[in-house]
């Protein structure tokens, strides 16, 4: 019967299937890499998404002393729905905004420190914080 070399059985024959089997698993190695790599760099630093995710959801800005539904309203109109972005506003502007609303009584000033607690989630110095305010102001 017709047996070609390469087909034999014996010890020597069979190394070509280690060599290529090792081929294949350091291809597949090296395809794994590279594609880890190019999805790392394409994706954002864990922070950022988190940070992202942070404020794609609104906060209750009415947990901020002085914070009442009609200035959470006129902030979040004004584009500011989060914590985070509370903490990161202008005074300034924010009583700009308020001025505008026709809400010139209120003061910002004490809920930009107040925010900046609650964005990190520091509840327990919030409350601690507003323990010492009054209407959203230092006592």
């Amino acid at each position: 019967m017709f047996s070609p070399n390469y087909l034999q059985t014996d010890q020597g024959s069979n190394a070509w299937i280690w060599y290529l089997l090792l081929v294949v698993l350091t291809l597949l190695l090296i395809v794994w890499w590279i594609n880890r790599r190019q999805t790392a760099s394409q994706s954002q630093p864990p922070d950022a998404a988190a940070q992202v995710q942070r404020e794609a959801t609104p906060d209750d800005l009415r947990r901020i002393e002085g914070i009442g539904p009609k200035v959470s309203s006129v902030l979040n109109e004004a584009g500011i729905t989060t914590f985070e972005a509370l903490s990161r506003a202008n005074p300034a502007e924010v009583q700009k905004t308020l001025n505008d609303a026709g809400l010139q009584m209120m003061n910002p000033e004490g809920w930009i420190e107040q925010a900046s607690l609650a964005a990190k989630g520091d509840w327990e110095g919030l409350e601690r914080l507003q323990n010492e305010l009054k209407g959203g102001r230092k006592a």
